[in-house]
C-alpha cells in the first residue's frame, strides 16, 4: 500500500509544523512521507513548491497513492476536483487542519486507504478522525475494502454503487468463492460464503439473494444474473526470498512474517514462494517455507538476470560475486508473478534475510 508514495503538503507555517507531526507519526507507522511547502517556509527536511498550489496539486496527483492537505478543504476541494477519474485509480486525499484537530478521509476512502490513512495519522497527532463512507459508520466491510485487504481486482466497477448498498441496507448477500481459492476463512465471516465450481453454478446461488460477491481465479468481466453482483479477481501473491547460509528457519519465518504485516497480505494469499535454485539444499530455507505453508520455487540465475523491472533495488556486489546475478528477492517475486506483475514491497532486510513481494495482474 503507498507504494509510490505519500506527499504531505502545507502552505503556512502553523501548518507546516502540523506536517512534520504528520510526518513523524507515519514515518513510525512505516510509511515514508516527503512534505512539501512554499518556497519562503523552507526548513531541513521539507522540499520547495517552485509553482502555485494549484499547479503542484495537478503536477502530483496522478504520480502518487496519497496526497495529506494541511489546510482548508475548500483550497483542497477545488484543486483536486478538475483531477477526479476514478475511485479505481485516484489517490487517497485526506484533509488536515492547520492546528491538527481533524483528521478528513476525502477521496478514494476504501481502495485508495484514505480511510485507513486518515485514522493512522489522527492516532499519531493525537486528532479526531472523520470517516464518512456509509459501510465504515454502519461498521461493515464495503466491497472495496474486501477487494483491497484480500488483494481482489474488480473486473465490474459499475456495480460497486448497487452492491455496496446493498451492503449497507442489510440485504441478503452471498459470497461465492469459485473453484480453488486461498481466501482466508475469518476475512469473510460478516458474509455468508458459498462454494461453486464454474460461474453458471455460481449465478444460481446469487439468483436466491439480494445482491452477490463472486471471487474466482479467473477474469469474468460479465454475467447475465438478475442481481446486483460483483465480480472479484484474485490477484497472484508470491513472496520472494534471500537468507545467508546461516540464517535459522525462525529467522526466515520472521522476516516473512513481518514482511506480510507490512503489505496487510494475509499468509493465506501466498501464493508461493521464490528464490535462486542454489537454495535448493538449504534446509532452513525448507524448513521455514514448509512452515508457512505454501510452495517454494527455484529459479535459476540466468532467469533471475532476465528480469527488468524500473525499480529495482540496487545490486549488492556481494551477491553479484557470489552468485551471478546483483540481487534475489525482487527478481525472483516478480518472475513468478508474471508479466505486469508490480513490487507491492521492495527488498527489505532483517536478520540476514530478504524479502520482497510482488503481485500479478
Amino acid at each position: 500500500m503507498y507504494e509510490r508514495g505519500i506527499v504531505v503538503v502545507a502552505i503556512t507555517r502553523q501548518g507546516i509544523q502540523t506536517a512534520l507531526k504528520i510526518q513523524k507519526g507515519l514515518n513510525a507507522a512505516g510509511l515514508n512521507t516527503t512534505i512539501y511547502a512554499p518556497k519562503k517556509y523552507i526548513q531541513p527536511g521539507i522540499v520547495a513548491i517552485n509553482t502555485n498550489f494549484a499547479h503542484f496539486i495537478q503536477e502530483t496527483y496522478y504520480k502518487v497513492d496519497a496526497i495529506v492537505a494541511v489546510m482548508a478543504l475548500g483550497i483542497t476541494i477545488r484543486c483536486v476536483a478538475p483531477l477526479l477519474e476514478s475511485k479505481l485509480t485516484d489517490p487517497a486525499v485526506i484533509g488536515v487542519d492547520v492546528m491538527g484537530q481533524f483528521s478528513i478521509s476525502l477521496l478514494s476512502g476504501h481502495l485508495g486507504g484514505a480511510n485507513d490513512l486518515a485514522n493512522t495519522i489522527a492516532q499519531s497527532i493525537n486528532a479526531l478522525p472523520v470517516i464518512t463512507t456509509a459501510t465504515d459508520v454502519l461498521g461493515k466491510q464495503s466491497v472495496e475494502g474486501l477487494a483491497r485487504n484480500l488483494h481482489l481486482s474488480i473486473q465490474n466497477p459499475s456495480s460497486l454503487v448497487a452492491l455496496n448498498a446493498a451492503i449497507v441496507n442489510q440485504d441478503r448477500l452471498a459470497v461465492v468463492l469459485i473453484g480453488e481459492h486461498k481466501i482466508p476463512p475469518d476475512a469473510l465471516c460478516a458474509f455468508e460464503v458459498q462454494t461453486a465450481q464454474n460461474i453458471t453454478q455460481a449465478i444460481e446461488i446469487i439468483d436466491g439473494y439480494d445482491a452477490g460477491i463472486i471471487i474466482t481465479n479467473d477474469p469474468l468481466n460479465s454475467t447475465h444474473c438478475t442481481k446486483p453482483i460483483i465480480i472479484l479477481k484474485t490477484r497472484l501473491i508470491v513472496v520472494g526470498l534471500g537468507a545467508r547460509k546461516e540464517s535459522p528457519a525462525s529467522s526466515i519465518i520472521a522476516a516473512v512474517t513481518s514482511a506480510l504485516e507490512k503489505t496487510r497480505v494475509p499468509l493465506a494469499r501466498v501464493y508461493c514462494f521464490a528464490t535462486v535454485d542454489i537454495k535448493r539444499n538449504s534446509q532452513p530455507m525448507l524448513d521455514a517455507v514448509k512452515a508457512l505453508g505454501a510452495p517454494l520455487e527455484f529459479l535459476s540465475v540466468d532467469a533471475l538476470r532476465s528480469v527488468t523491472y524500473e525499480d529495482l533495488s540496487p545490486d549488492s556486489a556481494m551477491v553479484q560475486e557470489k552468485i551471478g546475478v546483483g540481487g534475489v528477492c525482487e527478481r525472483a517475486a516478480l518472475l513468478i508473478a508474471g508479466n505486469n506483475s508490480k513490487l507491492i514491497l521492495k527488498k527489505t532486510k532483517q536478520n540476514g534475510v530478504t524479502v520482497a513481494i510482488a503481485e500479478g495482474v
